[in-house]
């Protein structure tokens, strides 16, 4: 079976599969803010207000959970975290930009928005750092005492091979 492959409109072949090195969901994401913004100009902006979901990363070391969170432009009096047990809310809001002419097209995102992280085991809430710098903000959740992994000493111990008679 062969794989598909996207044409140019002057019919050239594009070298790579369609859907190569995408992530559906971020196309998904696109095709949702379209469709809001359709929406909104059609009803009139009367539509409610949908928070958007920012990009983020999460990783876990030994100690603790790092989940770092791109928001450029956004000034860190902007957001607002909150840790309850393991659940990690960020909530803020980009302001559109007042402008002057006629603003011909505008992929940035702007609105609410809004990103929530359930954390596997117990966290320590009350030691949660949060640190804005060059538009991302990094969270780190330290890990509760009792959920740190502890390393085990193994000892020798000789087995005597005394006779039994």
């Amino acid at each position: 079976m062969t794989t598909p492959v996207r044409r140019h409109r002057g019919g050239a072949v594009q070298d790579r599969p369609v859907g190569w090195a995408r992530n559906p969901l971020t196309e998904f994401d696109q095709l949702l803010s379209e469709m809001s913004g359709l929406i909104e100009s059609t009803v009139g902006g009367a539509a409610p207000a949908v928070a958007w979901t920012p990009l983020a990363d999460v990783t876990e070391s030994d100690d603790a959970f790092h989940i770092e969170i791109d928001l450029p432009g956004v000034k860190s009096k902007d957001i607002d975290v909150q840790a309850n047990g393991p659940e990690l809310v960020v909530t803020g809001e980009i302001k559109e930009k007042e402008r002057k002419g006629v603003l011909r097209r505008s992929t940035r995102r702007t609105g609410a928005f809004e990103y929530r992280l359930r954390l596997p085991g117990e966290v320590d809430t009350e030691k949660v750092n949060a640190q804005m710098s060059d538009g991302v903000l990094t969270i780190t959740v330290p890990k509760a005492e009792v959920a740190k992994p502890r390393h085990v000493e193994i000892s020798e111990t000789s087995e005597s091979t005394g006779s039994s008679g």
